[in-house]
C-alpha cells in the first residue's frame, strides 16, 4: 500500500500499483482533472504538481513521470488543493493569472500555476531570469508568455505560509496491482534487494525510465527506488573535490556545481526543466549509460570517479571506464552507483562544455563536447576532452588530446586538434543529426573553445542549432 498526503488529506492507495504515475492516479482515481496530460514525457508541463518533500522542500514535478510509490510519505498538491492553503481563496499566483489574462483555453494553466507556486516558495530573488528558468518546462499555445511572466512578477514574491501535512514515515515496501515497490533507507538494504531482484527497474528520479510507464504503459513487477537511501543522499565537499551521492537530485547538486564549474551548471539547466531537475539525478544519468547523456562527457573530462557498491564491498572506477559498450556498463551483479567524486579545477585550468541540439531547452543532444584545459606560457599545458553523441558510449578524444597537449596557444592549433576528432569517433546518422554533421560540429567546437578561453567577455559555454 502506498500512503501519502494529497491536497491536505491522507491517501492510502490500496490495490493500486505503486508504479502508476501520479498523473493517472490524481485524474483516474481521485477525479482531480485539473492536472493534464500533454506529452507524457516531461516536456510540456501540463501535468505539473507541487511536491512537498520530507525535508520540507516545496518543488514542482512532472506528475506524468513520477510514480506514486515515489511520493510515499510525502505530500502532493494539485491545482485544486492550492486554495485550501489560503482559506478557500485562490493563492496569489492564481489570482494574478486570472486578473492579468494569463490564461485562455486553460489547458496548460494548472501546470503554470503549479510551477509558479513552487517558485514562490523557494525564497529566490524573483527576477526575469529566475522566472524564465522556472517556466522553461511549461508550454503555452494560446496566450503567449507575457501575461504569465507578469503574473509571476506580481505574485511570486508572496509565498504562502502553510504547514505541510506530510506523514512522518514511509513504507520500505509497497505492494499493489501486481507491482512490488522497494524504497530502502540504507545502502546495505539496497544492495540486498538489488541482488535478490537483478531485473527490477532501478530508479533514482525515473525521468528517463519512467517513460516506459507513462508512454508505454508498462507495469514493472518490481521497482527499486534509491531516492531514500541515506548514503546515496549525501553531499560532501573538501578543498579539492565535491562528492555527490548517486541519489542527489540535479537541483540539490546545482549550487555547488555552479560554484565550481559554471559551464557544467549551465548545461544542467538545459538538460531539463526544474520539474525534471527536481526528480532527476546525475547518478541516474550515468547509470542509464546513454551515449547521448549530457553529464558523462563532463564527468570524464573533469576526471571524476565513481564509487560502486555491491555484495563484495565498494570499489572506485574512473567514469570513462564505466561505459563498456552501448548501454553496457562495468556494474557487477548486485552493484549500484554509490557516489560521484568530482575533482575541483586547479590553478590555470578552465572547463567548458558545449551542447548542440535543435532546441535550446530540454532537448536531447546531437553532440556534447566537454573540455578541461590548462594554459601555461603561451601553450596548452594539458587537455582532457570527452564527447557524447559521437560513439556507442561517451568517451575521450584521445587523438585530439594528443594534438592539443603541448601545442601553441593559437587558433590554428585548436583547429588542428579538432580535425583529429575524426580519428577518435565514427558517429552515426539518426533523426537528430547525420554523421557528417556531427563530425563537423565536433571539430568546430574547438574553435569556439579557443575563442571563449582567449578573451571573450561573456564565454559562450553552450551552443545550439
Amino acid at each position: 500500500m502506498t500512503r501519502f498526503v494529497l491536497n491536505g488529506e491522507t491517501v492510502e492507495a490500496r490495490g493500486v500499483s505503486p508504479s502508476m504515475t501520479m498523473l493517472d492516479f490524481v485524474r483516474e482515481k481521485r477525479g482531480l482533472t485539473g492536472t493534464k496530460e500533454g506529452c507524457a514525457e516531461g516536456d510540456c508541463g501540463a501535468c505539473t504538481v507541487v511536491r512537498v518533500r520530507r525535508n520540507g522542500a516545496v518543488e514542482a514535478v512532472n506528475a506524468c513521470l513520477m510514480q506514486i510509490g515515489q511520493a510515499d510519505g510525502e505530500e502532493i498538491l494539485t491545482v485544486e488543493g492550492l486554495e485550501k492553503l489560503n482559506g478557500g481563496a485562490p493563492v496569489p499566483v492564481q489570482q494574478a493569472m486570472a486578473e492579468g489574462d494569463g490564461t485562455q483555453c486553460g489547458f496548460c494553466t494548472p501546470g503554470f500555476v503549479g510551477a509558479l507556486f513552487a517558485l514562490g516558495q523557494t525564497g529566490e530573488a524573483i527576477d526575469d531570469e529566475t522566472i524564465h528558468d522556472a517556466l522553461a518546462g511549461n508550454l503555452c499555445r494560446c496566450t503567449g508568455y507575457r501575461p504569465i511572466v507578469e503574473a509571476a512578477r506580481a505574485a511570486c514574491r508572496q509565498p504562502v505560509t502553510f504547514m505541510p501535512a506530510t506523514p512522518s514515515t514511509a513504507a520500505p515496501v509497497q505492494d499493489g496491482g501486481g507491482t512490488v515497490f522497494h524504497s530502502p533507507a540504507t545502502l546495505s538494504d539496497l544492495i540486498q534487494i538489488r541482488a535478490a531482484h537483478p531485473d527490477a527497474m532501478l530508479i533514482a528520479g525515473g525521468t528517463d525510465l519512467g517513460l516506459s510507464v507513462s508512454k508505454e504503459r508498462k507495469r514493472p513487477p518490481v521497482v527499486i527506488s534509491t531516492a531514500n537511501v541515506a548514503e546515496l543522499r549525501r553531499i560532501e565537499e573538501t578543498e579539492d573535490a565535491v562528492t555527490f551521492g548517486a541519489a542527489v537530485t540535479y537541483t540539490e547538486a546545482l549550487p555547488l556545481i555552479a560554484q565550481n564549474w559554471p559551464s557544467f551548471a549551465r548545461l544542467i539547466r538545459r538538460i531539463g526543466s526544474r520539474q525534471i531537475r527536481n526528480l532527476g539525478t546525475i547518478g541516474g544519468n550515468v547509470g542509464n549509460a546513454s551515449p547521448i547523456g549530457d553529464t558523462p562527457p563532463c564527468l570524464i573530462a573533469l576526471g571524476a570517479t565513481l564509487t560502486l557498491a555491491g555484495p563484495g564491498g565498494t570499489r572506485e572506477l574512473a567514469t570513462e571506464d564505466f561505459f563498456l559498450d552501448y548501454r553496457k556498463t562495468a556494474l557487477r551483479d548486485g552493484e549500484v552507483i554509490r557516489s560521484i567524486h568530482i575533482p575541483k579545477l586547479k590553478g590555470g585550468e578552465s572547463f567548458r562544455v558545449y551542447k548542440v541540439s535543435k532546441r535550446y531547452d530540454q532537448d536531447i543532444s546531437a553532440v556534447v563536447g566537454a573540455f578541461r584545459i590548462s594554459r601555461s606560457n603561451g601553450s596548452v599545458a594539458s587537455a582532457r576532452i570527452a564527447f557524447g553523441g559521437m560513439a556507442a558510449t561517451p568517451k575521450r578524444a584521445a587523438a585530439a588530446e594528443a594534438a592539443l597537449g603541448g601545442a601553441d596557444w593559437t587558433e590554428d592549433a585548436f583547429a588542428a586538434a579538432g580535425a583529429r576528432t575524426g580519428e577518435d569517433f565514427s558517429p552515426i546518422d539518426d533523426h537528430r543529426a547525420t554523421a557528417g554533421y556531427r563530425g563537423k560540429v565536433a571539430a568546430n567546437i574547438f574553435l569556439r573553445l579557443f575563442r571563449d578561453l582567449d578573451g571573450a567577455s561573456e564565454p559562450l559555454e553552450v551552443v545550439q542549432v
